[in-house]
């Protein structure tokens, strides 16, 4: 006959339960801080990236201008741009604007407006992701579908495009709150008069 042992199973002493959590505590602590680093990495390089995305498709669009020479449709430079219909700025020395860059699908090509910022974003950049220039969208049911967040800032010849990343805007009462400007967020301007991409980094 064989001789069965009864095995006790030995738990975890008090002291060892102890030392497991201050452990987990010290690790949690040192690695919190290098994933919420990630995270504003990632935010940095998304606005970067996309930055970089629209200033290429400025520049493309003037290049098609230039290389159909000028065109013009006897009030606006126009350029058909991957088949849309691109209103461009007109030459003003005095005012600063250089000729040939995109300001929006229809209007006054020296005045841009909010829906203008818009309608740039959408038919310069390759299947970008939504944005929309109303915070009720960011603040509504479909606000997971939208990604960016744009204003005008100043106005007249030298009116600025700012577009916001949305997950880096302030919220209060878990709302979304309007920037009124390029110091909240991070966000990348563009001004049709010079073709300045901006990118504005900024920690809240």
């Amino acid at each position: 006959m064989k001789n069965n042992k009864l095995k006790l199973n030995k738990g975890f002493t008090l002291i060892e339960l102890v030392i497991v959590v201050v452990l987990l505590g010290l690790l949690a602590v040192t690695a919190i801080p290098k994933f919420i680093d990630l995270t504003e990495q990632a935010q940095q390089a998304n606005i970067e990236g996309m930055a970089g995305g629209f200033a290429t498709g400025v520049s493309l669009a003037r290049a098609q201008w230039e290389a159909e020479g000028r065109t013009n449709d006897g009030q606006y430079n126009v350029v058909n741009y991957d088949g849309s219909d691109l209103i461009l700025t007109t030459e003003n020395q005095n005012n600063g604007v250089r000729p040939g860059y995109p300001i929006g699908l229809e209007g006054n090509n020296d005045s841009l407006e909010l829906a203008d910022c818009v309608d740039i974003w959408n038919n310069i950049l390759q299947q970008p992701p939504l944005v929309t220039s109303t915070i009720g969208d960011l603040n509504g049911v479909d606000s997971d579908s939208f990604k960016y967040f744009a204003i005008v800032s100043d106005a007249g010849p030298l009116s600025t495009c700012v577009y916001f990343l949305k997950d880096t805007l302030v919220k209060a009462d878990d709302q979304y709150a309007a920037p009124a400007d390029e110091n909240t967020g991070n966000n990348f301007s563009y001004q049709p008069a010079t073709s300045s991409v901006v990118i504005n980094i900024n920690q809240n």
